[in-house]
């Protein structure tokens, strides 16, 4: 498979950017929580940095990240099925946290629903720790774990 080209989000890439959340991270859920219009407005933001993942002009993958004085937040992280566990993910988290610690952030922190097991796994192998769980975060009905990274050490172990 060809290495995926990493670049940022133009408004362009909001609608499959939305889509692709809606079916790989909303599913289940009441509602549409990163609708187009989100995307597009988390795309224009100064300090969030929205990055897309593609294979042959095809979008495969995307994050969105938001930028604080020290700590960063990961909104958003999906890659398609086709593309899981080829390295995507990684590349794109490591090109973050590059991006966020460029920015003189220390900490990135997200939250993942507490049966997605296959999540939780990818973020602890990046080095993430299970900080707290959040009763009822995902429209009230699904429980969440947050973790947060220091990523002041071993961001240069990752980047290749």
């Amino acid at each position: 498979m060809p290495a995926p080209l990493l670049r940022l989000a133009v408004p362009a890439d909001a609608y499959e950017i939305a889509v692709m959340s809606r079916y790989l991270i909303e599913v289940g859920l009441r509602g549409w929580s990163w609708p187009p219009e989100r995307v597009a407005k988390a795309i224009r933001a100064r300090d969030t940095n929205a990055l897309v993942a593609e294979v042959g002009q095809h979008l495969v993958g995307f994050a969105i990240m938001d930028f604080g004085d020290a700590t960063a937040h990961l909104s958003l992280l999906a890659v398609k099925p086709s593309h899981q566990r080829c390295g995507v993910g990684r590349q794109m988290m490591a090109w973050l946290e590059e991006a966020a610690l460029t920015a003189g952030i220390t900490t990135v922190s997200l939250e993942l629903r507490t049966n997605n097991f296959g999540a939780r796994a990818f973020y602890r192998m990046l080095g993430y720790k299970e900080i707290s769980y959040i009763a009822g975060y995902y429209r009230g009905v699904e429980t969440a774990v947050k973790m947060s990274r220091d990523i002041r050490r071993s961001i240069s172990d990752r980047i290749s």
